[in-house]
């Protein structure tokens, strides 16, 4: 038997679609706003913790680099060793290089030193390094010394004692008992002591530290990641933020370099008169959070797919039970007659077309009535379906049956002429009557009419001919088929 064509595709479709979007524009819009707050927050807890948390322990570390070596200074300064050997003339050179060689060994010093005012000598521990000269710029730090009204300064010099390595110098006035300034007196500790300390907060946090001066000059570190300029101000990712910062005295900002954003906190340190820079890159911290995001996107992905499937073999189950249900009677599974109308419309424009013959077949089920009030419906209902299933092996598989109403049932013949739906008629009415009486339900008899369509013929005019054809077969004693006039 032809099986209808299937409807409903397109709302099928649609509501596929809408679940779908609906789906994805959840999950990814929840995913979406998790990811953007998790880093907002990431942000966050980087600006008002992390930040200041590492400033404070670089700021810290360098308070105790810086301890023992101001310390030891300020005791140069005071030393009336030092005093009494510049008050005999500094005769004994021997003396103050055995006192310098000491103080450097003794606290693990990177140097030690004593410039005279009176003579202008650099005492250093193995000699005298120069003679302090205002026309030289290398010595301009001691006459700022000289002139200042504080006690030390801390300066980043290159040490000529020590090949011009960079090195952080504690510079104390030495004063005597009236208050005359005498010198300048102290230690040197080297740069890699600071570095150290940057170096294990970029190992150990992923932080990047530096320390800057005022007009600009990177003295120890450099920014997260790259080879520093000279000066902040010739960064040209950094040196907008940085002047800000420096004007500023410090603050929390953030700046773009090489695409990804960074996170940079400014402490200014009025001890020393730096500044120090500490800065993150979000990229690191956000690589967890972008995985969870194409991670939940992968499974939700995959759950999508998985949701849409059920869906759509649900649909499909149950989408086939509605047509099966709307199209088909329930008790005999023959076609009813809206599904079968809808066949024979499209089966009449084809032989309209093609011009080939088409013809129909209506049985009645002869003394129905007796049957159902001599051994009551149920077994009616039994031979209803019987007639079904045993005409339908008279029929070809592409032939449609309906159960055009009660007993009446009807058979749409394609590309078959009145000789040809005589013949089918009469297979249909032994195969029923065959299995009625197999399957026990006594003698069963069909009448049947048989009627060919004739040019420009409708559906109904051919379904009443062959109306007239059965109720001809009834009338010359049932158990027959009569064809209707061509």
């Amino acid at each position: 038997m032809e099986e209808l064509p299937r409807t409903g595709i397109g709302e099928k479709g649609r509501l596929i679609g809408t679940i779908t979007v609906l789906l994805v524009a959840g999950f990814v819009g929840t995913s979406l706003f998790a990811f953007f707050a998790s880093r907002d927050s990431i942000r966050l807890s980087i600006e008002r913790n992390s930040l200041p948390t590492a400033a404070e322990y670089v700021y810290s570390s360098l308070q105790k680099e810086l301890l023992e070596p101001i310390f030891v200074s300020s005791m140069m300064a005071s030393d009336t060793f030092l005093h009494d050997w510049i008050s005999r003339g500094e005769a004994d050179v021997g003396a103050i290089l055995k006192y310098l060689s000491e103080i450097q060994s003794r606290y693990g010093m990177f140097t030690a030193f004593f410039v005279s005012d009176g003579t202008k000598r650099y005492y250093e521990p193995k000699g005298i390094l120069k003679l302090i000269s205002r026309e030289d710029a290398r010595d301009e730090w001691y006459y700022r010394v000289r002139a200042m009204a504080e006690p030390y300064e801390i300066n980043l010099d290159p040490d000529m004692a020590h090949g011009d390595a960079m090195t952080v110098f504690i510079n104390y006035r030495v004063l005597d008992s009236s208050g005359a300034y005498l010198g300048a007196a102290g230690v040197g500790i080297s740069v890699a002591r600071m570095n150290a300390i940057v170096e294990s907060l970029r190992l150990d946090r992923d932080t990047a530290a530096y320390f800057v001066d005022q007009d600009g000059n990177i003295l120890i570190g450099a920014p997260y990641g790259v080879e520093p300029a000279p000066r902040v101000h010739d960064d040209p990712a950094l040196h907008a933020v940085a002047k800000a910062a420096i004007s500023a005295g410090g603050g929390s900002f953030r700046y773009r370099r090489n695409g990804s954003e960074r996170l940079l906190l400014v402490k200014q340190l009025p001890e020393i008169g730096w500044f120090l820079f500490v800065e993150r890159t979000e990229d690191t911290v956000l690589t967890s959070a972008s995985r969870a995001l194409w991670l939940n996107l992968a499974v939700f992905t995959l759950i999508v797919f998985i949701v849409i499937l059920i869906t759509a073999m649900t649909i499909d189950r149950y989408q086939s039970r509605l047509e099966r249900t709307a199209s088909y009677d329930q008790l005999t599974g023959a076609l009813n007659r809206m599904s079968f109308g809808v066949l024979c419309e499209h089966a009449v424009k084809e032989a309209t077309r093609s011009g080939s013959p088409l013809s129909i077949v209506m049985l009645d089920i002869d003394d129905f009535k007796r049957i159902n009030d001599e051994r009551g419906h149920h077994a009616g209902d039994k031979v209803l379906g019987l007639v079904v299933a045993g005409g339908q092996s008279g029929l070809r598989q592409s032939d449609p049956l309906c159960r055009w109403g009660g007993e009446e049932f009807i058979a749409l013949l394609a590309n078959c002429d009145i000789d040809g739906a005589i013949n089918a008629a009469e297979k249909f009415r032994a195969s029923a009557m065959a299995l009625c009486g197999s399957e026990g339900c006594g003698q069963v008899t069909l009448s049947a009419g048989v009627a060919t369509r004739r040019p420009d013929e409708n559906f109904y005019s051919l379904v009443g001919r062959a109306d007239e054809a059965l109720l001809l077969a009834k009338r010359l004693g049932k158990d027959r088929t009569e064809s209707a006039e061509p």
